[in-house]
């Protein structure tokens, strides 16, 4: 679509929900990875030798289509079993041209080329010469500053209060104020905090950069706000400028964050580069953010997909998050519509489309993102009381919302990270720093594969979040039962929920934009094959299929992964009768090794419809479940009427159909289709029916689906 004609759109509804008066900010967490890479760090690993190259470069390109930022490299994740935090790049930019970096730059946005110049080291007297100018800025600026050694790494340092003051600590005495840098020390069981900022104390870290020659770097503080903080960076290009520093590498502590800054980082994680991207206050602004990343990201070969050797398409690896939010902490919509968040439970609770439609492979209790009847059944039952009780306080504080919603809005393991709707960071006192920032984080999102579609999800959830502040759609929590892994495995049930999501939204007066919709309810990845025989259509689509942990989770949650058994797939079958084609529907029949398919009935915009599912073994795991079942290459269905004596043939393969290795990956998304085109085969066979006409076993049929691991041999 036209980018300007989708931002008149976009625009649109935005001013919709403006009328309203409900603030809701959006931000994205979009992941990227090189898709023709083979090697650990693109594939499963989170570290490896190329990616932080790939990350400075990605930098650089945001820079390139987003000046007046500064660069920051601050602390990342650390998991178990790792010495240090991971490395990340961060960009803070005014929103509102508040401040503009006048400094030399970080030596990442200089890099051109390998065989550049070389740059000389930097010598003493202009490192003592920088530190001296930087005291003395400090002092200018009514911050009581004082300089002095250490006898670590980063030896000039720099003690001085922004609060005009005078530090509370003797600089010949005190501990920390000899302390080794951020980025060298493990990051405690209970957080990283800055124990001298906690006092008022701020601490200044500086000498010769030794990965860059020519570069001087900077530890910077715990910086208490947002104008504190631009203070001390003006102060900091000042004195560079003064004594004519080249390049700037600033790192330590996270800066401080408000509604005039956008702050993003760059982080490793499995397979991909994530961009933790700054929350915007309306969709538009939101997808010209996008559309920035997702630019910088192609110009240097990074992209939003896999394409695997068989013509398959995934998401980049690391999913694509969503979180809501509002200006500020206090100001969150959960918080000023305390009722809000219980009600957004409930409806993503009625309506699993939410939950599956846009989500990773990866689905259900042992995912990344499990819903909360996905749990522990006592779980499920008590979380209806914890919404009763909170239904019941006119106006519970931040605290309470969260205190009884968190024990719930977890995984199996009672992981808060992993669940399908993450409050993490809405108002918890024990996640230091990042705890109480008034946030929803929506989970069960795969990487979008356009900014398009990224933005076409995030009108779609603001536009829910002020449907539900305005009203209750779903009073209550609706136990699905077995139908959850059943019904909604098949993308036929599936779109028909999110269609009634659309419903309560034009109900409401948010309607989405034809445009809008299409976005969201394209599936071409899904999509399989169809073919036509005598007036009737069949079609093949991917299913979902929700895989079992193999192993128990406690075991597994220090690691960045689970292990699941993924062997089983499931397919959607659906048969259709053209309008203009005399044949009745009621007289088609599907087959597969002699046993007659169970098909369910159904209507869609078009008329009568027949649906089943068929889930079945398509590799053999080295460790999973049931050792005894072998794999199926291929599915032959044959498509038959009582009234003809021939039938037609549908062959389905996992791989090439004869059985012939690919010259390499797809080398664009048609190479792909193409691939994929020829798994599936038709001929027409002459049939006369069966005459020993099988029926599958109970234990084999469920109500939407039939599964070919429990057929008689």
């Amino acid at each position: 679509m036209d980018r300007s004609e989708f931002e008149q759109i976009i625009q649109t509804q935005d001013e919709q929900i403006a009328t309203l008066g409900v603030d809701v900010w959006v931000g994205m967490e979009p992941t990227f990875t090189r898709r023709f890479a083979e090697i650990p760090e693109w594939l499963s690993e989170a570290l490896g030798p190329e990616k932080l190259q790939y990350a400075y470069a990605l930098l650089k390109e945001v820079h390139k289509r987003q000046s007046g930022g500064v660069v920051l490299h601050t602390l990342g994740r650390q998991y178990s079993g790792e010495d240090l935090p991971r490395w990340s790049l961060g960009y803070y930019q005014a929103r509102q041209n508040k401040f503009v970096w006048q400094g030399p730059p970080d030596p990442c946005l200089t890099q051109e080329s390998a065989d550049a110049t070389p740059v000389e080291p930097l010598e003493s007297p202009v490192i003592e010469a920088f530190w001296q100018a930087l005291n003395d800025a400090l002092n200018a600026s009514s911050w009581q500053a004082t300089t002095f050694t250490a006898a670590k790494d980063l030896r000039y340092r720099v003690l001085f209060r922004c609060d005009s003051g005078t530090p509370t600590v003797d600089i010949n005495n005190k501990p920390q104020l000899a302390r080794a840098s951020v980025h060298k020390t493990k990051i405690p069981v209970n957080g990283l905090a800055d124990e001298l900022a906690e006092n008022g104390d701020l601490l200044l870290c500086l000498d010769k950069h030794s990965e860059t020659p020519g570069s001087i770097v900077i530890e910077l503080p715990e910086v208490p706000d947002v104008d504190s903080f631009v203070q001390l960076l003006s102060c900091i290009a000042q004195a560079a400028n003064q004594t004519s520093i080249k390049t700037l590498v600033m790192q330590g502590f996270p800066p401080p964050v408000d509604a005039s800054v956008a702050w993003i980082t760059i982080t490793p994680d499995p397979a991909v580069i994530e961009i933790n991207q700054a929350p915007e206050d309306n969709a538009l602004n939101f997808y010209q953010r996008c559309e920035l990343y997702y630019s910088a990201a192609k110009a240097i070969g990074l992209h939003s997909y896999r394409l695997h050797y068989n013509g398959g398409v995934s998401d980049s690896g690391g999913g694509g998050q969503f979180t809501l939010g509002g200006p500020e902490p206090l100001s969150s919509p959960f918080f000023r519509f305390p009722h809000l968040l219980p009600r957004l439970v409930r409806y993503c609770n009625a309506h699993p489309a939410l939950s599956y439609w846009f989500a990773p492979p990866s689905i259900g209790s042992s995912s990344q993102s499990p819903r909360t009847d996905e749990g522990v059944r006592e779980s499920f039952r008590e979380l209806s009381v914890a919404l009763e009780q909170l239904e019941n306080v006119e106006h519970p504080e931040p605290e309470f919302i969260w205190r009884s919603l968190s024990p719930f809005l977890v995984d199996p393991s009672g992981n808060p990270h992993r669940s399908e709707l993450n409050i993490e960071k809405l108002w918890n006192p024990y996640l230091p720093g990042r705890g109480r920032l008034g946030l929803v984080e929506f989970r069960a999102f795969r990487m979008s594969r356009s900014s398009q579609c990224a933005a076409a999800i995030a009108v779609l959830l603001r536009s829910i979040v002020v449907m539900l502040s305005q009203e209750d759609r779903m009073p209550k929590l609706i136990n699905h039962g077995t139908k959850l892994h059943d019904r909604y495995a098949l993308p036929f049930y599936l779109c028909a929920d999110l269609q009634t999501v659309f419903k309560d939204l034009q109900q409401t007066g948010l309607a989405l934009h034809d445009s809008i919709k299409d976005l969201l309810l394209q599936e071409p990845v899904r999509f399989i094959g169809q073919a036509v025989f005598h007036g009737c259509k069949i079609e093949l689509k991917q299913a979902l299929e929700f895989w079992p942990l193999v192993g128990d989770v406690a075991s597994q949650e220090g690691g960045g992964s689970r292990l699941v058994d993924a062997s089983t797939s499931r397919l959607q079958v659906t048969l259709s009768v053209e309008s203009h084609h005399p044949t009745q529907l009621g007289g088609w029949e599907l087959w597969l090794d002699g046993y007659r398919i169970p098909l369910r009935l159904e209507q869609d915009q078009h008329g009568p419809v027949k649906v089943t599912g068929l889930r079945y073994r398509n590799f053999l795991p080295n460790i999973g479940l049931h050792p005894g079942i072998g794999a199926r290459n291929s599915i032959t269905l044959v498509l038959a009427h009582r009234g003809l004596s021939e039938a037609l043939q549908i062959n389905y393969y996992e791989w090439h159909p004869q059985g012939l290795a690919y010259p390499g990956l797809p080398t664009d998304m048609d190479d792909a289709e193409h691939r994929r085109s020829e798994r599936f085969t038709t001929e027409i066979i002459p049939f006369q029916g069966y005459d020993q006409p099988r029926t599958p076993p109970d234990s084999a049929m469920t109500d939407y689906c039939l599964d070919l691991r429990r057929l008689p041999s």
